[in-house]
């Protein structure tokens, strides 16, 4: 029987995406090749969302080419898009897939007749991610991804329900949305229909939360623009089932960068939002994005950034040091702030999110959450890990609980990052 092997580097949407790809090889026949083993054919799903996305890319094909000698070597993914004939020149490439919508006819040609249309499950997961949507139209001054990714579609809400319902019967407790823009899923099938018959997010939310099942649904990252009042109402009807959890991406919190960035919003509607969000749920956590030390960022910048991060109060920030990215706009602005300034700017902000992050998680203590069940403590084997329906780390101290399980419980307080209960 052929050896199966993959590797995903990058997003959700791509590792969803592997996970596909592998579901439809597995239904011809390949297995996953074990450990030690070599395997007959290797699919590597590539990022290049940033340089090092380029060059892990590159290592991890170049690894798989010495250690399975003779094996067939697809490479599919962001960076296949974006640079086929570099991606064709490492040792060992047989194939390269440039256009994710030619994934059917390439797995034809190795006798898969009925492509999937969805998964049934992530390996080594409690929490499985759903591409729900594909594509950006948005021109982000630093984005490479409107480049590769270009083509705007979105799945059939049935073969998303069905899929989440297989999902849920496979024991899968969390229910991840994602996609490259996720806040755009129902766009392009809205733009010849009335009004009156868009399918937007907020639909599929409240259609997926209808479903039964013990099991509850996280949205990835949204664009504040797109957490509408109708999303935001429909995570407080199904407050049961819906995370009070949103990632929204600010990226600078100076008007300035913002339009040198072309985001579509200023500060002040991004602060709104989150406030109109905090009003009407139950304790929602705020994650983020931030780029540190965009092309022209002042040090009037950054303060701002600091100031609209302790106004809104995120519990998590991503933090990434602007790097310019051969083909966006941003690469080539003048003012590019120097890397001792971009250093130094990072610690601080690291800083400020470290307690942001300490004073929203003791204020959850004493009150009711939802922990999804996923390992033991690396250390302590009478405490089990898990994460909250805010996104939060929790340290069980019933080693009783199963992974995999909702568990309701009353952190009692903050210890090293993570609450007690």
């Amino acid at each position: 029987m052929a050896k199966l092997k993959t590797v995903t580097l990058g997003c959700k949407v791509n590792q969803y995406e592997t996970e596909l790809v592998r579901e439809a090889l597995r239904g011809i026949g390949f297995e996953d090749v074990a450990d030690g083993d070599t395997a007959d054919l290797c699919v590597v799903n590539t990022c290049t969302v940033t340089h090092e996305g380029d060059a892990k890319s590159r290592q991890t094909i170049r690894r798989l080419a010495r250690d399975n000698p003779g094996a067939r070597l697809v490479v599919m993914g962001c960076y296949a898009t974006r640079a086929p004939e570099e991606v064709a020149s490492l040792p060992g490439v047989s194939d390269v897939v440039t256009d994710k919508r030619e994934l059917p006819d390439w797995l034809g040609r190795f006798g898969v007749r009925d492509m999937p249309t969805g998964i049934s499950g992530l390996p080594n997961r409690h929490r499985a991610y759903v591409k729900v949507q594909d594509g950006c139209l948005l021109r982000c001054s630093y984005c490479i991804i409107p480049y590769v990714r270009p083509h705007m579609s979105s799945r059939p809400l049935e073969h998303i329900l069905d899929e989440v319902r297989r999902l849920v019967d496979n024991g899968f407790r969390e229910i991840i949305l994602t996609g490259i823009h996720l806040g755009h899923y129902g766009v392009d099938g809205n733009w010849n229909k009335p009004k009156s018959e868009w399918l937007r997010l907020s639909h599929l939310v409240d259609r997926i939360a209808r479903l039964p099942g013990e099991f509850r649904i996280r949205l990835s990252s949204i664009e504040a623009t797109e957490v509408t009042r109708e999303l935001i109402a429909t995570m407080a009807e199904h407050a049961d089932k819906v995370c009070p959890h949103l990632h929204v991406c600010l990226q600078s919190g100076s008007d300035a960068v913002l339009r040198r960035m072309k985001r579509r919003w200023s500060v002040r509607h991004f602060v709104e939002r989150c406030r109109l969000v905090r009003e009407t749920l139950d304790r929602p956590a705020f994650t983020t994005d931030i780029i540190v030390g965009f092309p022209g960022e002042s040090d009037d910048d950054f303060a701002a950034t600091c100031r609209v991060a302790e106004e809104v109060g995120f519990s998590k920030i991503h933090i990434f040091p602007f790097s310019g990215r051969a083909g966006t706009p941003a690469a080539t602005m003048p003012d590019q702030v120097p890397a001792p300034v971009k250093n130094e700017r990072m610690d601080r902000l690291a800083e400020l999110e470290t307690r942001l992050r300490d004073r929203y998680y003791a204020s959850l203590a004493g009150g009711p959450l939802q922990v999804l069940v996923e390992a033991p403590h690396p250390d302590r084997p009478q405490l089990v890990l898990g994460t909250a329906c805010r996104y939060v780390p929790v340290q069980l101290t019933d080693p009783c609980h199963r992974r995999g399980q909702l568990v309701s419980v009353v952190p009692s307080r903050l210890i090293e990052g993570r609450l007690l209960a």
